[in-house]
């Protein structure tokens, strides 16, 4: 029962004074419209029991909290929902771990490059972490291991983990392989699932010689493969619901090389010049000022909808402004087609934004346009073009080489 599960969960975070986001079972609308008041919205909302995200939705008022449990679940007391305080501006990290019973070495730890909310089978995500700080990633490492020897994980053990404002907050915790676990072999050279085959046998991480943590002397990023190109007029949006059908590494002695390879290998090489478009939601608007400053620097001419083109325009920054699509013709939609624009940065949040800027990211699908959903990816891949491509191959068995034993 997954209800008790979680309580058995939450009692081991509070044992080891670990903190993750408010959260609350229901099985009601009566008793989601309660719980909500004292969790504060936004919210990740789910059913019970569900694998890749499925059916999973932030929610940003209550209108949207009702809809979700009128059309996506039926909540009662065999289907359970879930509702969890939405960490809506967190760093995210993936950790796998391998225990023998007694010791636990970590495996690795990746940072996603998409901020909380998006699914981690569609986040790209880089290791060694790019800009986590050393003692937060020294506290995460603690909590894991504690985590590991409290429920007696034997084997491979997967933790997601959030930082926000000062605090590490546990997302989920599971105590088996995850998918994450051929990319973090590949990348120290150590297959992690026969490490932890032999743990499960009674052969212990001392005898294997797998005594700590390996990691790695340059950067490989993980980027999902998305379908969206075989399905024309969909919204690319990412978000808590798995959309990938795949994925591919790229592999750097900076993050920023590492990074711009996997765009490559996922086939969306960015331009180098060009027009950029730039449409971001409220919290991202100072970051935003950063990418179109950068943009400009690099030769892009910037063109922004109302709000974002006078966030830019105050900062001292050239751009021009564009109608939104409801705002009347010529517009965004209008450009991309007639083959305009270059570069979209397209961030927003709430149902609503959500389904009125859809049609810039399906027109950018279908026409081959360079785009990003998360501001995070936004920095990543201006940084990238910064420093300029990376265009060595370099071969596992070369990189594996320069891992000190």
């Amino acid at each position: 029962d997954e209800a008790e599960d979680r309580e058995r969960f939450q009692q081991m975070i509070i044992k080891l004074g670990l903190k993750q986001p408010p959260n609350k079972i229901v099985r009601s609308t009566e008793e989601a419209l309660a719980a909500a008041g004292g969790l504060q919205y936004p919210l990740v909302v789910r059913p019970s029991y569900v694998l890749g995200g499925r059916a999973m939705e932030i929610v940003y008022r209550e209108e949207e909290l009702v809809r979700y449990l009128r059309d996506a679940v039926q909540a009662s007391d065999d289907a359970p929902a879930l509702l969890d305080h939405f960490l809506n501006a967190a760093i995210e990290v993936d950790i796998d771990a391998v225990s023998d019973g007694e010791e636990v070495v970590i495996g690795a730890i990746m940072q996603h490059i998409e901020q909380a909310g998006v699914h981690s089978g569609d986040s790209a995500c880089a290791l060694p972490p790019y800009s986590l700080d050393a003692d937060v990633q020294d506290e995460m490492r603690e909590q894991v291991k504690q985590m590991a020897r409290a429920l007696k994980v034997k084997g491979l053990m997967n933790v997601q983990l959030a930082w926000q404002d000062g605090e590490i907050y546990v997302i989920e915790v599971n105590p088996r392989a995850s998918r994450t676990v051929p990319f973090v072999s590949k990348c120290i050279g150590t297959s992690l699932a026969k490490v932890a085959a032999r743990c499960m046998a009674g052969t212990t991480l001392q005898e294997q010689g797998f005594t700590r943590e390996i990691v790695p002397p340059y950067y490989s990023v993980k980027e999902a493969v998305m379908p969206f190109n075989k399905f024309p007029g969909v919204d690319p949006i990412l978000g808590p619901e798995m959309k990938s059908t795949g994925e591919v590494m790229g592999t750097g002695d900076t993050f920023e090389q590492a990074f711009a390879k996997s765009q490559v290998g996922a086939s969306h090489r960015a331009p180098e010049k060009g027009t950029a478009f730039i449409s971001v939601r409220d919290v991202d608007k100072p970051g935003a000022l950063k990418v179109a400053r950068a943009l400009v620097d690099q030769g892009f001419d910037v063109v922004a909808t109302g709000g974002t083109s006078a966030a830019i325009s105050a900062a001292g920054i050239e751009v021009k402004q564009v109608n939104k699509v409801l705002e009347g013709r010529p517009h965004i939609v209008d450009m991309i087609k007639n083959n305009e624009i270059d570069l979209i940065i397209n961030t927003t949040e709430g149902r609503r934004a959500i389904e009125d800027s859809a049609s810039i990211r399906s027109s950018a699908e279908s026409h081959n346009v360079y785009y990003t959903t998360t501001l995070a990816a936004a920095e990543a891949i201006v940084s990238a073009m910064e420093q300029g491509g990376d265009e060595e191959v370099r071969r596992l068995q070369d990189l594996h080489g320069r891992i000190a034993v």
